[in-house]
């Protein structure tokens, strides 16, 4: 596995507080698109289908198929679980949630009996994103500390900056030296060391992640003599994302002198509304094909918001063991993911089946941050540098045999990061039943994904760990009620 892009998000963070990094960029970018279960089973390859309200998020000329008024819901069970593999220790954990994956209503009006001949208004919500995980990892380390990262960044700053804490070292080196994690050198006021002098600790790290992008939609789209179909979404996505990290270091070996451990929890919380237009084109080349387009606005965050602070803990022999925690900081800034494009093609084979697919083109590089009182340079810089256009590929099928349908999905999204700089692929294999009672209907899907990375538990310009080899699987069961009205 390649040198991941992390260590630079990890250089803002570790020692600027909770700055916003290209990490941050990704991780709001990134569509997973959820939706109905009818939807989810396919692999999301639904653009030309439509007649979904999953639709109205990628391609909203679908919702111009819809001849009826309907009404879905779609709760979920997801489970999440974490692998990990440092220096040779392996570690593992996991998570379980129920959510909702959509929630629509699509009003369908029949204006003619020819040109066009239906309008559809729709509005509701679709899950873009999930950020729930639990993940462990653990492992010695004969070679560094996270404290050698405090030493180099105190060294030549005098000791009453670094123990201010409300000043540039607030959440960081201020409430480690309260705690003497770190301490000047004898006859000097801007040397340091730290009580863990040589390597050899047992390091820990648990990251507790919660949260989803839900985007809350209005859709309006056209039926023209069931040849071109037409929509439009404005999309008002919302970002709720909160992040628990403990970090921690102890002499199991019990061959540090005067120290036996030390940790430090990190919380941030993060929201944020958005807008974006969706525009959608549906053609019926014949009978049995259909050809769809997409373009995505990028989407503006125009308030987003972070609270964070830090927690230090100390256990020293010399000294009882004792805690400090930071002051709260909040920070409003802005946020602009990409634009996508999207084609679809379905191919329907009477009234038994269809086979569809649905490529998307996103580049990572366009996020951008930005704020009234700081401008991103540098942030912005390392985005364009670290990130790259991806590839999004989503195939499905479906089959009928009277009132059951059987389908089956698989979804690729290529590695956004450039220069092989990380494994970011992600994959996805899915299935599920429908069951059609007429005015209702009931649909089930399952979908499995997986993912690779290489992350590093801290890092800075000469000091760095060695990766932490990390799987991801996830697992969805969502199951949608349907009425058409």
């Amino acid at each position: 596995m390649k040198k991941s892009i992390i260590i630079l998000s990890l250089l803002a963070t570790a020692l600027s507080g909770f700055s916003q990094t290209v990490d941050d960029a990704l991780r709001y970018s990134q569509q997973f698109y959820e939706g109905t279960a009818r939807y989810m089973a396919m692999g999301g390859a639904f653009g030309a289908l439509g007649s979904d309200f999953s639709v109205a998020s990628t391609n909203p000329a679908g919702m111009g198929i819809f001849r009826s008024s309907v009404m879905s819901i779609t709760p979920e069970v997801s489970s999440f679980r974490t692998a990990s593999t440092y220096n040779g220790t392996y570690a593992e954990d996991s998570r379980s949630i129920f959510n909702l994956g959509n929630l629509g209503y699509v009003q369908t009006t029949k204006l003619s009996s020819s040109g066009w001949k239906y309008f559809q208004f729709g509005m509701g919500m679709n899950r873009l994103n999930n950020y729930n995980s639990n993940q462990y990892m653990r492992g010695e380390n004969l070679e560094n500390s996270r404290l050698d990262i405090y030493q180099q960044q105190a060294d030549g700053v005098g000791y009453q900056y670094v123990g201010d804490l409300q000043g540039d070292y607030a959440f960081d080196l201020a409430p480690a030296w309260d705690i003497y994690l770190i301490d000047t050198v004898p006859g000097f006021t801007d040397y340091y060391y730290t009580p863990v002098p040589f390597a050899g600790t047992l390091q820990e790290q648990t990251i507790r992640t919660k949260g989803s992008t839900n985007e809350w939609l209005m859709s309006f789209s056209g039926n023209y003599s069931d040849k071109l179909f037409i929509g439009a979404t404005v999309g008002m996505p919302y970002i709720r994302y909160m992040r628990e990290t403990l970090y921690a270091e102890s002499d199991v070996a019990d061959t540090i002198p005067y120290f036996n451990s030390w940790s430090v929890r990190e919380n941030l919380n993060t929201t944020g509304w958005g807008i974006n237009l969706k525009l959608g084109i549906i053609y019926q080349a014949a009978p049995w094909l259909r050809l769809g387009a997409a373009f995505h606005t990028p989407t503006y965050y125009w308030n987003m918001r972070d609270s964070w602070y830090t927690t230090y803990y100390a256990d020293l022999e010399w000294t009882p063991a004792t805690s400090k925690s930071s002051i709260t900081g909040n920070y409003q800034y802005r946020f602009s993911s990409p634009m996508r494009f999207i084609g679809d093609a379905a191919i329907l084979i009477n009234k038994f089946g269809s086979i569809s697919g649905e490529y998307e083109y996103v580049d990572f590089a366009d996020a951008r941050f930005s704020a009234r009182d700081y401008g991103f340079n540098d942030v912005n810089t390392s985005i364009r540098n670290s990130y790259q256009s991806t590839h999004n590929l989503r195939v499905g099928t479906e089959w009928r045999y009277g009132q059951i349908s059987f389908r089956a999905g698989y979804r690729l999204s290529t590695s956004p990061y450039s220069k092989n700089l990380n494994d970011g692929k992600r994959q996805a294999a899915s299935g599920g039943i429908g069951l059609n009672f007429g005015k209702a209907s009931i649909d089930f899907a399952y979908v499995r994904s997986w993912s690779n990375e290489d992350y590093y538990m801290y890092s800075s310009e000469t000091i760095q760990p060695n990766a932490v080899q990390k799987v991801f699987t996830a697992q969805q069961f969502a199951l949608t009620l349907k009425t058409r009205l």
